[in-house]
């Protein structure tokens, strides 16, 4: 046992302590040995393709097979950079901060007390739950829309049980 920490040290570091901790990014299916294969595959036959229309004379087609492979390229390096996107929700006793950093690198961090916000559910019965937002004192920010309806359900539970244990406050462990 640590004699220089007080009791009351030790519900400070409770109080700080987090409920939850979600990490919410883009989801893509292909990474980037996934990348390199497409691309090559491609590659390979844009050139196996234009070879007969160069033999033949028709060279600038082979040019237009080239312009097809430049724009499949931007196309994932555009794909790639929105992946860089995340949100972070850190909930403890004391606050709710949320952060979002866009694909640009710009941050955006929001703090709310947790026994003053609540969050609010967008549902369809086709679709399942559309949208959540943390509301508290007029002031509301849309969270996991990243998140497919079904992840966004489970996101939505787990973070209400958290907001729940927050407004009960830390738990200091019994005398």
């Amino acid at each position: 046992m640590d004699l220089d920490k007080s009791p009351a040290d030790d519900r400070s570091d409770a109080a700080r302590r987090p409920v939850f901790d979600a990490t919410i990014t883009p989801h893509r299916s292909l990474g980037q040995n996934g990348f390199r294969i497409v691309m090559t595959l491609v590659c390979l036959s844009s050139v196996i393709s234009s070879i007969p229309f160069v033999v033949l004379g028709a060279w600038p087609v082979a040019g237009f097979f080239g312009i097809d492979v430049l724009a499949l390229f931007i196309a994932f390096h555009v794909n790639f950079r929105h992946a860089r996107a995340f949100e972070r929700i850190v909930v403890t006793p004391l606050e709710i901060l949320l952060r979002k950093v866009s694909h640009h690198g710009r941050e955006a961090v929001w703090r709310f007390n947790p026994i003053w916000t609540r969050l609010e559910k967008q549902t369809d019965e086709d679709y399942g739950l559309l949208g959540l937002t943390l509301v508290s004192r007029g002031q509301s920010v849309a969270v996991a829309a990243a998140l497919s309806p079904q992840e966004r359900a489970g996101f939505a539970d787990a973070l209400g049980a958290a907001l729940a244990s927050a407004r009960r406050g830390p738990d200091y462990g019994t005398p």
